[in-house]
């Protein structure tokens, strides 16, 4: 029955167009993972994606802590928190043997992330869950004697679809959250799972760190969510995460210019460089609540990179927009 069952999604122009512009912008990451420091990037990317995928959970850490934790040291904090980050850290070093197409294989991963964090660790819920937003119910799950069905179902489709895989991670990751499998974890799961899907389409998203570009534009992805479940379609869904997978690889391109001309791209540099890839039309004063710091300070910061010739301005100031370059091509 698996491979019969479809989920329901349309794919717009826009995702085809998207799907056509990643395929492009792969072959630049690939080409950049193999430079001198792909090793030292892969690193730092692996701490973003732990980081990223737990702080959207809630948790604490700062990105710097979470490194600190890789590396062996002592981190005060939350005991819970520290399990969460060591788990996390065990179930991304399980990447290269986990197969996406193997449900057994999502159970082991759930075993490892939620270890010592929940009773069912590694098992399907055995009880109702609901999700929870500021208004009060957002969405209630569906029961759980249903979820094995679902869920292989869902794996049967994601092994035997037609779908290019761009698009059949994204309507995994969406249909999961949806079927909200586990009492716990069904978030840092769903985008672990699609990372492992979108590695079948080329290993180096093991060391994309979308998660990242998640965390920074949490609201719109709960909110395609949301719009995808009040149209019955996950859409908007694919729309998001693949403007989103786009955006993530545009930055780090533009990352990596910073170095060839000579500059220090810290941080914030690259956190600009990302918010300019979403939204080409972003402001200083929006940039500032993005950051946490001072509109002066993100002034300072576009005009650095408007030096660099990272990035160009089209347009007055008032109501023009931002364009990364294509020095790095």
């Amino acid at each position: 029955m698996g491979s019969e069952y479809r989920p329901p999604f349309t794919v717009s122009t826009a995702a085809i167009n998207l799907i056509a512009e990643i395929s492009g912008l792969i072959e630049r990451y690939v080409i950049r993972l193999e430079q001198a420091d792909g090793l030292k990037l892969r690193k730092a990317n692996r701490i973003k994606t732990i980081y990223s995928s737990l702080a959207i959970e809630g948790n604490t850490l700062s990105e710097d802590e979470v490194r600190d934790v890789i590396n062996g040291k002592t981190v005060i904090a939350p005991m819970r928190q520290l399990q969460e980050v060591r788990n996390a850290i065990r179930a991304y070093d399980l990447y290269p043997k986990l197969d996406a197409f193997k449900e057994k294989d999502l159970l082991k991963a759930h075993s490892v992330m939620m270890e010592a964090l929940v009773p069912e660790a590694g098992h399907y819920r055995s009880q109702g869950v609901g999700v929870f937003g500021e208004q009060g119910l957002v969405h209630m799950a569906p029961p759980h004697a249903m979820v094995p069905q679902l869920m292989g179902n869902l794996f049967g489709w994601l092994k035997n679809s037609e779908d290019h895989l761009l698009i059949r991670s994204c309507v995994f990751h969406y249909e999961f959250e949806f079927i909200h499998p586990f009492l716990d974890g069904n978030g840092r799961m769903g985008r672990l799972w699609q990372s492992l899907i979108l590695g079948k389409l080329n290993p180096v998203f093991e060391f994309l760190p979308v998660e990242n570009m998640v965390h920074a534009n949490q609201q719109r992805y709960y909110d395609a969510i949301m719009q995808s479940g009040a149209l019955a379609d996950c859409g908007p869904f694919i729309d998001f995460m693949l403007g989103e997978i786009s955006a993530s690889l545009k930055a780090h391109q533009k990352k990596d210019v910073g170095v060839n001309v000579g500059i220090n791209v810290g941080i914030s540099e690259r956190k600009v460089l990302e918010a300019i890839a979403r939204d080409a039309a972003v402001t200083a004063r929006q940039l500032s609540a993005m950051l946490g710091v001072t509109e002066r300070q993100c002034e300072r910061l576009l005009a650095k990179l408007k030096r660099a010739g990272i990035i160009q301005r089209i347009g007055p100031n008032k109501g023009g927009s931002w364009r990364l370059t294509d020095t790095n091509s």
